[in-house]
């Protein structure tokens, strides 16, 4: 048994484990683990406490996977409930659907008995609006609704935010069934109604029993364009190692010339069990927990620069 996170993911490992040594299944590890991260304001960059968009909407997006069954749920811009990681896995479980957005994914959460909060804590307020205030001079809280061409500040603004985290979760179980999780409150200062690649399938998490799991943070637009984490385990079917295969994915991101490609950063795991990250910025970290730990290990990703292509598996 095995859960890997992204480093912010460290407060919901242990619970995660403990659900999987209490034989729950993969799904339940990665939806609970998932959930204590949606719960904790002192990450802005996921549920309660999230950054939010540039008209001061907290937004959140959620995806789960089974890959046991491949069945897949997620939810996307969706306002006023604090674990959209579990109105994902209602949406599979309960709905011949994959992906419900906006007042619709709302309804739904009502629907299935989610109780509605305010998502906006003081201290993302004041972020927000600082940032605002800083592209903007004199602005009045009380303006906004009038804006009609933000298009402009919006891209100028995002130039600058460093804020763009997400949390993931990928496990797998007693039975060898794996699971995927993410969750994030998208990207701080955002064009109303973006979505990002979190609650894409293959985007921004994939599972499949038969070659495993991976789950991406980071600048979405970028692993939208090439379905990276779907990329993953296409390359484990070829016959690729865990490593090379998210080697090779995160090289394909770097075509791209653009920062954005550098701020990528993908976990992963296989069949056997064997997990590994890589990313584009050096340093980055994640974490990882099995049964035989007493606590979880917080370990470098494999940081990928310009280096000679994988060929038939070879570097």
């Amino acid at each position: 048994m095995i859960i890997v996170t992204s480093n912010n993911g460290a407060v919901g490992i242990k619970a995660g484990m403990a659900a999987l040594k209490q034989e729950q299944s993969a799904i339940d590890a990665v939806e609970i683990a998932t959930r204590i991260v949606e719960d904790n304001p002192k990450d802005q960059s996921v549920g309660y406490g999230g950054l939010p968009n540039f008209l001061g909407t907290v937004r959140l997006d959620a995806f789960i996977m089974d890959g046991s069954t491949l069945a897949a749920g997620a939810v996307a811009a969706m306002r006023g409930y604090r674990h959209p990681i579990s109105v994902a896995r209602k949406v599979m479980e309960e709905l011949p659907h994959v992906l419900l957005a906006g007042d619709g994914a709302e309804r739904f959460a009502a629907e299935m008995g989610f109780i509605k909060s305010n998502l906006l804590t003081d201290k993302a307020k004041q972020s927000w609006w600082k940032g605002l205030c800083q592209e903007i001079p004199d602005l009045k809280e009380t303006e906004l609704k009038d804006l009609t061409n933000i298009r402009q500040t919006v891209k100028s603004i995002l130039l600058r935010s460093r804020e763009t985290g997400t949390v993931n979760f990928v496990a797998q179980d007693a039975r060898g069934n794996i699971a995927t999780a993410v969750s994030t409150s998208g990207w701080e200062w955002s064009y109303p109604g973006r979505v990002g690649d979190s609650p894409i399938a293959g985007a921004g998490g994939y599972a499949d029993n038969r070659f495993g799991a991976a789950a991406s943070t980071g600048l979405g637009e970028i692993v939208i364009r090439f379905s990276s984490t779907r990329s993953i385990i296409l390359y484990l079917k070829m016959g690729m190692s865990l490593e090379h295969a998210c080697i090779e994915a995160q090289r394909d991101l770097q075509i791209i010339d653009s920062p954005y490609a550098r701020r990528i950063n993908i976990i992963a795991i296989d069949k056997n069990g064997h997990h590994t990250a890589v990313t584009g910025t050096e340093g980055t970290t994640y974490v990882y927990m099995t049964q035989d730990m007493v606590e979880p290990r917080e370990e470098k990703m494999i940081w990928v620069s310009s280096q000679p292509a994988i060929v038939d598996g070879k570097v």
